[in-house]
């Protein structure tokens, strides 16, 4: 087929559709209705983190405390300690015995009353993690429509249903710019 042939059932073709379309502005351009005959949606994966927190007891947290002295429990254990130490020497090493055994059993006796106290105190933390939390949303559709008995393609934000609105438009073929028309044989000149 040539392509004056074409342009020529181009344009019958094009005029045909004129009686569903709406007229143009005069610039060769109108709509049209095309039946669609499939709307795919198009999904994309979009992760949006959550933050979850929570409080929690977290196992005791022990301090330890030196209490004062135990001055009843020293002198106590001086008493006990030196007549200990008294009966385990003979002449000048009773003396150092019992001094020896005054002097442990007053720090015995010290400790063993008051020494160090532990407290314990449980203790309330917040905890926090981020969570991944993927979702699939639409981002357009790809559809598939018929014009003019042909089958055409195109990726849309949004979806047409049944019928899609084609903005139509034509122009002469550069080609057939400057041919003059012959009216004594009704053909183009060449």
């Amino acid at each position: 087929m040539n392509t004056r042939t074409l342009n020529k059932t181009l344009l019958a073709a094009l005029l045909a559709a004129g009686g569903t379309a709406q007229a143009g502005h005069g610039n060769g351009d109108f709509t049209t209705r095309a039946r669609v005959l499939s709307s795919t949606p198009i999904y994309d994966t979009v992760n949006e983190p959550r933050r979850e927190c929570w409080t929690e007891t977290v196992g005791h947290d022990t301090h330890s405390a030196r209490a004062g002295g135990n001055t009843g429990g020293a002198i106590i254990g001086a008493i006990a300690g030196g007549l200990l130490g008294s009966t385990v020497g003979k002449g000048n090493g009773k003396t150092a015995a019992a001094a020896v055994g005054a002097a442990t059993g007053a720090v015995v006796g010290d400790r063993w009353g008051g020494g160090t106290r532990y407290e314990s105190h449980p203790q309330q933390v917040e905890r926090c993690r981020t969570r991944d939390n993927y979702r699939q949303i639409v981002s357009g559709y790809d559809v598939r429509y018929r014009f003019q008995g042909r089958e055409y393609e195109t990726r849309l934000p949004y979806d047409p249903g049944r019928w899609l609105t084609l903005n139509v438009g034509f122009s002469v073929a550069e080609e057939q710019r400057g041919r003059h028309w012959k009216s004594t044989h009704n053909e183009w000149d060449d």
